[in-house]
């Protein structure tokens, strides 16, 4: 018999938590230190994750010195493309309200603590750690990237020297990775856990929230890849016969394993038969799988958003564009691995005063919102590639043995 995924464990999990919650909710309501115990090791994951990957990243991709005229034009694409996505996901969840009659606890506060200044200026301040340690001890995830993209160019700035600590942080992002992979494999207890938990304590009405957040996402990255990407292709004047046959299969794999790294090798393949060069396909592809996550981005402002709604958060227009900021931020460092992004999430709604235990909700249908955000990363970053390609004169779609510029065909 063939050996089960962890998605498909997943889906047992939340099928065995709706059961436990509809049937038994006396007993589903006593699972919770279930669930806190998954949702502890996720907020682990999220101090080490985001120093190694954006370390790693910046000291190797940030400097625009080393990635020259293509690195700014990516990066110049990647920021316009992924701040779109952004306020598209904000734009859809204030429109649906998905999370409302969802009633999520909201955060437990202290009464004796002094209500926070929440002035730009305050807010402005306070982006800024007086110490990374104290940062990452409390999980001020904006603080901690702050700092770390800071750290980062420095040791992009002095060369060979930053050498030993680049690999270090390389190697400490590959242990998180897998780290990452390790706490997952609770995921179905966890899940099961959270749907029982929130069926037996909330009622059925849950999964009403929970469909109308699917559906808002799945619109959302409808429209998303119709109405942007598609601008993108008028724009730049991309063939798009040649680019659907080129990023086809790539795309289902991530749809169907949820996961941006196993379609890689093939987006790398097609891209270069598509016309772009190889210089162009090896620095945008994989840099974009850090700085260009286009379903990422988008999900994450939603999800942060519906989790407020159910909390029965009231989160002025401002505050919410300041999380925008803190989540396009800290997404440059999501990898392209099945839920890495619920680990942004969790420290995001730390930093907000959200509740956690929101993520709970989400697992319960996060493999199915992956697969869609997961394929729209690759269809993002073959895109971006694409672009970048043409805006340094490739003639693309020619099938040429090599990579033509459009002067040369003159």
């Amino acid at each position: 018999m063939k050996r089960l995924s962890i998605t498909s464990w997943i889906f047992i999990g939340m099928a065995v938590g709706i059961i436990l919650g509809v049937t038994v909710p006396e007993f589903a309501a006593q699972l919770a230190p279930v669930s806190n115990i998954f949702l502890r090791l996720i907020k682990s994951i999220i101090a080490p994750l985001l120093f190694g990957t954006l370390v790693a990243g910046i000291a190797s991709t940030g400097s625009v010195k080393t990635m020259g005229r293509i690195g700014l034009k990516a990066i110049i694409y990647f920021e316009i493309v992924t701040t779109i996505a952004l306020f598209l996901g904000l734009g859809a969840v204030n429109l649906v309200r998905p999370g409302e009659g969802l009633k999520l606890d909201p955060p437990k506060v202290d009464a004796n603590t002094p209500k926070a200044n929440t002035s730009v200026a305050a807010i402005l301040e306070h982006t800024f750690p007086s110490s990374v340690i104290d940062a990452m001890a409390k999980g001020e995830v904006l603080q901690i990237v702050v700092f770390t993209f800071l750290f980062g160019a420095a040791a992009a700035s002095i060369g060979a020297a930053a050498k030993p600590l680049v690999e270090w942080s390389e190697s400490l992002a590959e242990i998180m990775f897998k780290y990452t992979s390790f706490v997952m494999y609770a995921a179905p207890l966890g899940v099961g856990a959270a749907m029982a938990v929130t069926i037996g304590t909330k009622g059925p009405a849950v999964l009403f929230s929970l469909g109308k957040l699917m559906a808002t996402l799945f619109g959302s990255l409808i429209i998303f890849v119709v109405v942007v990407l598609g601008a993108v292709v008028l724009i730049c004047k991309i063939p798009l016969r040649k680019f659907y046959q080129a990023v086809k299969e790539p795309w289902v794999i991530a749809f169907s394993t949820a996961s941006s790294e196993a379609a890689l090798p093939l987006a790398l393949e097609n891209m270069e038969k598509f016309g772009c060069p190889k210089h162009i396909v090896g620095f945008v592809l994989p840099t974009g799988y850090s700085f260009n996550l286009d379903g990422t981005t988008l999900y994450l402002s939603l999800a942060a958003m519906f989790i407020a709604q159910a909390a029965g958060v009231d989160m002025p227009f401002g505050t919410q564009l300041v999380m925008m900021l803190t989540l396009m931020l800290t997404s440059k460092g999501v990898a392209g691995v099945p839920r890495a992004s619920l680990v942004i999430l969790a420290g995001t709604l730390g930093t907000f005063g959200l509740p956690i235990e929101g993520i709970s909700v989400l697992l319960g249908v996060d493999a199915l919102m992956d697969m869609a955000r997961t394929s729209v990363n690759v269809l993002g970053n073959c895109m971006a590639t694409a672009v970048v390609a043409k805006w340094e004169g490739y003639d693309l779609g020619t099938d040429a043995a090599a990579p033509v510029k459009v002067e040369e065909l003159a």
